[in-house]
């Protein structure tokens, strides 16, 4: 992966600090991003300890004008070949009629707006470059229901929709374009996400969090640093041949 640049967005926390740090001890140089930079320190630091090296951009991902500069800044620092649209927002949990439409589109604003203004910057140097990698993450709510998400998992599905087509478009290309479908990752975003479905289907906390570790074969959650793992497999030559897929990383609670 020498001289190879990932760009990772939302790398300030969870899954995406996970990804960052995973990308750079394989050897990529990592464009790291949230809208505050300044939150991006730990990931930095982390890289670091790898041995590796990160830079710390700022971009918010609802706005074009944001992600374009974002990636002029990542191409500055060598040839981008790897993309994980990472960056997302929980959204409301509350039944479908009570969600606000301000709500809706700020969810869907980032899950799925987001991946597609954030690949759309970096297709037409792949294109040039004639190949590279482009991963968003979904969600396992993209592939199964989860009570009161319908923004987020909308949103979700939409991606495995975008993912698919833009696989088909690229593959002349050279570029390859796959989803990565995490389930439950233990942290403090699933603490929230067990504490909004507790309150929503009036049940305990730990009644909630059993629902999501009874429903898988393992028992448990799953790691951040493991679906670090299937992004850097699929930015890796080693996933030549795989792209329109979308990786389940759930701990068996989804296997379609």
């Amino acid at each position: 992966m020498t001289a190879r640049v990932a760009v990772v967005t939302g790398a300030n926390r969870g899954i995406g600090r996970a990804i960052a740090v995973g990308l750079a001890g394989a050897g990529f140089t990592v464009a790291a991003t949230a809208r505050d930079p300044a939150t991006l320190k730990e990931t930095v630091d982390d890289v670091a300890a790898v041995g590796g090296s990160a830079t710390a951009l700022a971009c918010d991902v609802r706005d074009e004008h944001s992600v374009a500069e974002m990636a002029a800044a990542a191409a500055a620092l060598g040839p981008v070949h790897t993309v994980v649209a990472n960056a997302g927002v929980a959204g409301p949990t509350a039944p479908l009629h009570e969600i606000t439409l301000a709500d809706w589109r700020d969810c869907v604003a980032t899950d799925l707006d987001g991946v597609f203004l954030t690949f759309r910057a970096f297709v037409p140097a792949l294109i040039t470059a004639g190949g590279g990698s482009l991963i968003a993450i979904s969600s396992m709510t993209g592939k199964r229901p989860l009570h009161g998400r319908t923004p987020y998992a909308a949103a979700k599905m939409g991606v495995l929709g975008l993912v698919r087509t833009l696989a088909l478009e690229l593959g002349p290309h050279g570029i390859r374009v796959n989803a990565v479908c995490p389930g439950a990752v233990a942290g403090p975003r699933i603490d929230d996400v067990i504490a909004r479905q507790a309150a929503a289907r009036g049940i305990s906390e730990a009644e909630a969090l059993t629902a999501f570790t009874d429903a898988s074969p393992l028992g448990r959650l799953v790691e951040a640093d493991e679906v670090a793992a299937a992004c850097t497999y699929l930015a890796s030559d080693a996933a030549a041949s795989i792209t329109g897929e979308d990786m389940n990383v759930t701990a068996g609670i989804v296997m379609y």
